[in-house]
């Protein structure tokens, strides 16, 4: 009877620590767009006129941009999403709409996973 109560609170512990790395590396990755986006908003480094200023793509967190001869990068990876077990996030652009799941490609303004599934507070984690 005990092996039986075990497995749920065991896989509620699981989920529960995934949300928790879902919710760490959006925020990660948001932080690292909004570092990017500051930094050439003060004249760092050039971007493409229509980009409003944010990268292009994740990889280019993670690549970084050179500034005075040096290179500055904002991301040590691209994560893999918790939810699905891939390093592929649904993406943003300044020009999209909020609830668009479409990325019209001009520029990372802002990350989401792609899983459909739902969290224990009952939200979409492609919501988050």
């Amino acid at each position: 009877m005990l092996a039986g109560a075990a497995f749920p609170i065991a896989r509620f512990q699981y989920k529960r620590q995934s949300e928790r790395e879902l919710r760490y590396d959006l925020w990660m990755m948001r932080d690292a767009i909004d570092k990017y986006k500051d930094a050439a908003d003060k004249g760092a480094f050039q971007t493409k006129v229509d980009s409003q200023n944010y990268p292009p793509d994740l990889q280019t967190l993670v690549d970084g941009v050179d500034v005075q001869g040096k290179k500055l990068k904002f991301l040590r990876h691209i994560p893999v999403d918790p939810m699905t077990g891939k390093a592929e996030w649904g993406l943003r652009s300044m020009q999209d709409d909020p609830d668009s799941d479409e990325f019209g490609g001009q520029s990372v303004f802002d990350v989401y996973s792609k899983s459909d599934g739902t969290a224990l507070d009952g939200t979409k984690y492609n919501t988050w």
